[in-house]
C-alpha cells in the first residue's frame, strides 16, 4: 500500500523539492505554515489580527446593507433594533455572515502567509472531496441516532411543540442544506484551520494549538450551562484532533456539518423553533451526554475509516536554506587523456574524473532517487 505521506505535493512554486539524498523533514497539518520558505514569524500574528478585523469590518458592513434593505421592503425592526425578516430568512442572513469568514481566511492565507491558499484545507494543498465525502457518510447514521435519542428525551417545562407544517419546514430545510454546510466549514476553517495552524508555527507539539482553539471555539458560542460549555470545548478538541490526526479538516466539516443540519432542522420541525436564541453552550447534562456518545462514535469510526484508506497526514517541509535542484553542470573532458603512467583514480573514467564508472558526464539524477519524506 502506497505510504500516506508519499502523496503530498511539493506546492510548485513554493517549495522546492529535496536534493537527491537529502530528505526533508515532513511537517503536520498544525505546521503547515511553515511550509513556504518566505515564512516569518509575524506573519501568523498579523493573519489573525486581519481575520479577526476585516471578519467584524465585513459582517458590520453587510448587516447594516441587509437591514437598509429590510427597512426599504417595509420589514418592521425588534426591541433589539435589529430588522425582522422572519425566522427562516434571519437564519438565513445569519448563516450567511458566518460562512463570509471563508474567503478571508484563504485570504490570509495567501496573501499574508504567502503559501497556498489550499494548505489551510489539507496537507495535500486542497480539500479533499472523496475523503470528506466518506467522513459525511459515517457522521450521517451515527448523528442521525444521537439526535432521535435527544428528542426521545422528555420534554423540559414549557409549551408543547408543535408540527410547523410543510409550509414552513419545506423551504427552512432547503435553505438549510445549502447554508448549513458553508457555516460549519466556515468555524473550521477560522478555528481548526487558521488559529491551529497559526499557533502551530511556533510550536512543534500540536496540543498547545488544539486546546487555545477549542476554549475559544466555546467562548464563541457564550456561556450558557457549564455543561454546554465543557460540550463546546471537548467538540472542539476532538475536532482540533481529528484535523491533526488526518492531515485536514475534512473530518472535523463532516462531523460539524451534519451535527448542526440535524440541529437546525429540528428547530425548524416545530413552530418557532428557529426563533429561539438557544445555543450548544445552554445544553443540560442529558443532551451533552448524548452529544458526546456521538463524538466518540464518530471519532473511532473516522480512524477506522483512516487506518483502512490511510489519507496523506504529512507534507514535505520547507527548504529554504537549500536551493532547488538544476541541471547538473557538465564534466570539463581534458583535452588529451592521461599521459602514460599517470595514475587514475579508483572507480572514475578517464575521461571525465571524478565520474563512476558506468555514468555519462550529462546524466542527471533520476526522479527514484529523490526520497519521499516519512
Amino acid at each position: 500500500m502506497t505510504n500516506p505521506s508519499a502523496t503530498a505535493p511539493y506546492f510548485p512554486g513554493f517549495l522546492p523539492a529535496p536534493p537527491p539524498g537529502l530528505p526533508a523533514e515532513p511537517l503536520g497539518y498544525h505546521r503547515l505554515a511553515r511550509i513556504s520558505a518566505r515564512h516569518r514569524w509575524w506573519r501568523p500574528v498579523l493573519g489573525t489580527l486581519f481575520v479577526a478585523v476585516t471578519y467584524t469590518v465585513t459582517v458590520g458592513l453587510l448587516y447594516v446593507l441587509v437591514s437598509a434593505v429590510g427597512v426599504a421592503r417595509g420589514y418592521r425592526e425588534g426591541p433589539d433594533g435589529t430588522v425582522e425578516f422572519g425566522p427562516v430568512t434571519t437564519t438565513a442572513v445569519d448563516l450567511t455572515m458566518l460562512a463570509v469568514a471563508i474567503p478571508l481566511v484563504l485570504l490570509a492565507v495567501r496573501w499574508i502567509g504567502r503559501r497556498p491558499a489550499g494548505t489551510v484545507s489539507s496537507v495535500t494543498g486542497g480539500l479533499r472531496w472523496r475523503w470528506l465525502g466518506r467522513c459525511l457518510l459515517v457522521a450521517l447514521p451515527i448523528l442521525a441516532l444521537t439526535t432521535g435519542a435527544m428528542l426521545l428525551l422528555p420534554a423540559q417545562d414549557g409549551p408543547e411543540q408543535q408540527w410547523a407544517g410543510w409550509a414552513v419546514f419545506g423551504p427552512a430545510l432547503a435553505m438549510l442544506v445549502v447554508l448549513v454546510p458553508l457555516q460549519a466549514a466556515a468555524e473550521e476553517y477560522a478555528f481548526r484551520g487558521w488559529l491551529i495552524q497559526a499557533v502551530g508555527a511556533f510550536l512543534r507539539s500540536p496540543w498547545p494549538a488544539i486546546v487555545p482553539q477549542a476554549v475559544l471555539f466555546a467562548a464563541a458560542h457564550g456561556w450558557g450551562t457549564p455543561w454546554g460549555f465543557a460540550d463546546l470545548v471537548v467538540f472542539g478538541a476532538v475536532a482540533g484532533w481529528l484535523t491533526v490526526r488526518t492531515g485536514g479538516l475534512e473530518a472535523a466539516i463532516g462531523l460539524h456539518a451534519v451535527n448542526n443540519l440535524f440541529a437546525f432542522a429540528a428547530a425548524a420541525f416545530v413552530v418557532d423553533g428557529l426563533e429561539s436564541d438557544d445555543t450548544a453552550a445552554d445544553a443540560p447534562w442529558e443532551l451533552v451526554a448524548l452529544d458526546l456518545t456521538g463524538v466518540a462514535l464518530y471519532t473511532a469510526a473516522v480512524l477506522w475509516l483512516a487506518r483502512r484508506h490511510r489519507p496523506a497526514r504529512t507534507a514535505p517541509a520547507a527548504l529554504s536554506s537549500v536551493p532547488a535542484p538544476g541541471p547538473p553542470t557538465p564534466a570539463r573532458i581534458p583535452p588529451t587523456s592521461p599521459a602514460p603512467g599517470f595514475p587514475v583514480p579508483h572507480g572514475a573514467r578517464p575521461d571525465a574524473p571524478g565520474l563512476p564508472l558506468g555514468t555519462s558526464a550529462s546524466a542527471s539524477p533520476s526522479d527514484d532517487s529523490v526520497r519521499s519524506p516519512r
